[in-house]
Parts: C-alpha cells; structure tokens; sequence
C-alpha cells in the first residue's frame, strides 16, 4: 500500500500561484527550490497527513525540454498551453526495487528509477528517486522514494493542521489495480474517473 506523497499543480508564476491558494483556503506556503538540472523552481503546501502540494514552474525551458524525467516534460507540455492547475500526483514508497521488479515481472512499461535533488532554503540538499510506469490508457501516477526521510518542513509551524482529504484522477480502474495492485492510499483517498480532469479536495 502507497502513501499519497504530492500533488503537481503547473503554474507559470508558482510564488503567486501558492499567495493565491494560501488566501483562498487560509493554508501556509513556503518557498521549495531550484531544481539546475530540470529547469524548475517550486512553492510547497506542507498538510498534517504527511504530504504537501507542489507548485512548478519553469525558469530554463531549453534545460526543462533536454531533461528524460516524464514529469518535467509533462509540465512543460502544458505550460507552452498557458494551462495552469493540478496534472500529477506522486506516491511514496519505501521499497522503489521491489515496485521495479513487480513492473518487470508484469511487462509494464516504465521510465526509471530517476534520481533528483534541489537545493533548499536553508542550503541543504533534498535527494529522491522517482518511477514512472506507463499505461495505454493515459498518463500514471508516479512513484517516489526519499533519500532521507519525507519532504516536509524541520519546522512543525510551516505544517498545515488541514490534510489533503482525496485525489480524483483520470484513469481506468483496473489499470491502476493492475500496475498499482489496488487502490487504497493510506494517508488519503483516491477517486477513478474517466473524466479528464484532475482534482483533489481539502479537509
């Protein structure tokens, strides 16, 4: 069973993009970082249930366009379609090889696993690796794996004492059981629907 690790919301501006979400939902932002070698930048909503809501955009499109990461292509994608708002959501795992084998054994496709880092605030460094796996029917969650624990803030006042209550995405049921196998997040919820919009709600 996942864990619902981030939501990936495009925004062309994701300082004024997280302003904008903080005064609508009465929810603290922070400044995330720089990821040099993908060419984004981001803002972050850190929430109670152990996840956090990630604003990206894009500061180097020549770096973003020559980078093999899925998510960052997919960003960009739409950025170039001036679209703004939630197109992705990652979920966390703990044994990433174990997820790889199963994607082997099963003959599904995937990208990864792809290491990355940003540089935070503070100077620190952040270190993960993330797994895609593909679907004929549509673009998949991807999977993550924290080099040191989660993302979230040293400092307990930067967490919002509201949680992410569910995610709705697009995508076909049994897909998602078979690459997933199955659909309970432990922190969240999930809802499938063959609309194709992303949405997520708060609580």
């Amino acid at each position: 069973m996942f864990e619902l690790d981030h939501i990936v919301i495009t925004a062309e501006d994701p300082a004024s993009a997280a302003k904008a979400f903080a005064a609508k939902y009465h929810v603290k932002t922070m400044e995330g970082g720089r990821h040099e070698k993908w060419g984004t930048y981001n803002h972050l909503a850190n929430f109670a249930n152990d996840c956090y809501i990630e604003w990206i955009g894009i500061f180097d499109e020549t770096t973003a366009a020559n980078s093999d990461n899925p998510l960052i292509h997919q960003v960009s994608h739409a950025l170039k379609q001036h679209l703004e708002g939630p197109v992705q959501f990652a979920l966390r795992t703990q044994d990433m090889d174990h997820m790889v084998q199963h994607f082997q054994n099963s003959s599904i496709r995937f990208t990864g696993p792809i290491p990355g880092s940003r540089q935070k605030p503070d100077g620190s460094m952040l270190n993960w690796k993330m797994l895609f796996p593909e679907a004929e029917s549509g673009v998949l969650p991807f999977l993550i794996e924290w080099g040191d624990g989660k993302n979230m803030p040293e400092d307990e006042q930067l967490i919002n004492q509201r949680s992410i209550a569910s995610v709705t995405y697009p995508q076909n049921l049994e897909v998602f059981r078979q690459v997933f196998r199955g659909i309970q997040l432990e922190n969240s919820h999930l809802h499938l629907t063959g609309d194709n919009k992303m949405d997520f709600s708060l609580e």
